[in-house]
């Protein structure tokens, strides 16, 4: 059996590539199954009987993906190996009603979605992009990347203590972007819009999920190009990295231990509570079908359950050179040590000593460095995909990622290095 390969540099650049084309989650899962249509695998409906052949699979629903390869010959009860990744991020949502306006200008209506840093969308070259419904219930991807619209900020002049005594944005009343000029705002006006820049005839559009985004290019920053600048990295960082580790231990053939998955969720930044997300029953039931399809029984199922591991890979923080206060004194993740662990005790992180020692073994095999990661005590600590996983279906879980700056910011920071370390960390695990 041959070795998998290593990846480097050459995975930042389609990185930076895959996040420019995926503005949202509809785009990125549309991505990812691009990718694993050229690496063999093939598409699955979930309304149609399934049959346990070998091979790679893929399930589409709205914004998530799940993707497994069957090696020939696996029995029924052969354990998963899951890469677990979200493909939402904070953002700025479009209404119901979304033509708006006052004083001669013409704004979008927009609801917020999770918890962006809000000053990071001020004064921003702003797309418009997200799936359109049509009236024969089939739906259409659109992406205005060009600059559409902007929020834009109060002058200093008329809020001359902003600087001393912090921005304070009202997330009604602030955050509404403008897009144009004119006090004739009329109801359909951006639908119709949109219409047109899909290519679609007028009125065949009885719904959608739109949402904005920056259309500043991803880009190398630094002295020597060490670090990336871009949007999305939480969570998309993950879902490439998963992807293509993914793709490249399918390509090794029949001779794998376990069954290699990758479950790509949406709403993981709103609690994960949908058809789409990780508290939903996506992922259970593409893990049990799977099972029977292959003659498996109840037992089967339940032997390989057991068996089975997920790797929830998320970003995390790296330290921030003017805030390291707000951090554990003695954990300091560094961009480009390598992925981290990430550890708390009150269970918002799904990882234990067992969960360690398995990613631990990974990186091990794969020569990649790794970092350990918990909150300041003092500080309340975030979570993941990965409880929610370990606790709706009973399978060990452990919590990584890449540490990064900016974190939920309409751009963020990470090292040039580690999205690459990460996944070749993510082969050695799948790989068994």
């Amino acid at each position: 059996m041959s070795e998998p390969p290593r990846f480097d540099r050459g995975h930042t650049d389609d990185l930076m590539s895959f996040l420019a084309a995926s503005p949202t989650p509809y785009h990125a899962v549309a991505n990812a199954a691009e990718r694993l249509e050229k690496a063999g695998f093939r598409q699955v409906a979930e309304t149609d009987a399934w049959d346990g052949s070998a091979g790679g699979k893929y399930v589409l629903r709205g914004g998530a993906i799940i993707a497994w390869y069957v090696p020939e010959g696996a029995p029924a009860h052969t354990p998963f190996r899951i890469v677990g990744a979200h493909t939402d991020s904070p953002n700025l949502r479009v209404k119901p009603r979304p033509d708006s306006g006052a004083h001669g200008w013409r704004q979008v209506a927009v609801e917020i979605y999770g918890g962006p840093l809000l000053n990071s969308w001020l004064d921003r070259d702003l797309g418009l992009a997200g799936r359109l419904s049509l009236r024969d219930g089939s739906t259409r991807l659109v992406n205005v990347d060009r600059p559409l619209l902007r929020v834009p900020q109060l002058a200093i002049h008329l809020d001359r203590s902003v600087n001393a005594d912090g921005l304070k944005l009202d997330k009604q009343r602030h955050m509404q972007p403008v897009w144009g000029m004119g006090d004739d705002v009329r109801d359909g006006d951006l639908i119709a819009f949109l219409e047109e820049a899909a290519g679609l005839p007028s009125g065949e559009v009885t719904g959608w999920d739109l949402m904005v985004h920056s259309v500043e290019a991803p880009a190398y920053l630094g002295r020597d190009r060490e670090l990336v600048a871009g949007p999305r990295m939480d969570n998309l960082l993950s879902v490439h990295a998963g992807t293509a580790a993914l793709t490249a231990v399918a390509g090794r053939g029949s001779d794998l231990p376990c069954i290699p998955v990758l479950a790509a969720f949406d709403h993981e930044e709103n609690g994960s509570q949908s058809d789409t997300g990780a508290d939903g029953p996506l992922l259970g039931g593409v893990l049990e079908r799977s099972v029977f399809a292959r003659g498996g029984s109840y037992e089967d199922r339940a032997r390989a359950f057991a068996g089975t591991v997920c790797l929830s890979s998320d970003t995390g923080h790296a330290v921030h050179p003017n805030y390291a206060e707000r951090h554990d004194p003695t954990h300091h993740p560094r961009v480009d040590g390598g992925p981290i662990l990430k550890v708390n005790v009150n269970n918002r992180y799904a990882t234990d000593g067992s969960g360690r020692s398995v990613f631990a073994a990974a990186c091990e095999k794969a020569d990649v460095p790794f970092q350990s990661f918990v909150s300041n005590n003092a500080m309340p600590c975030g979570t993941t995909i990965g409880p929610i996983t370990a606790a709706r279906h009973g399978i060990r879980t452990v919590d990584i990622g890449v540490a990064i700056l900016s974190m939920h910011s309409a751009r963020e920071l990470c090292g040039a290095k580690d999205p690459y370390l990460l996944a070749n960390a993510l082969v050695a695990f799948l790989d068994g």
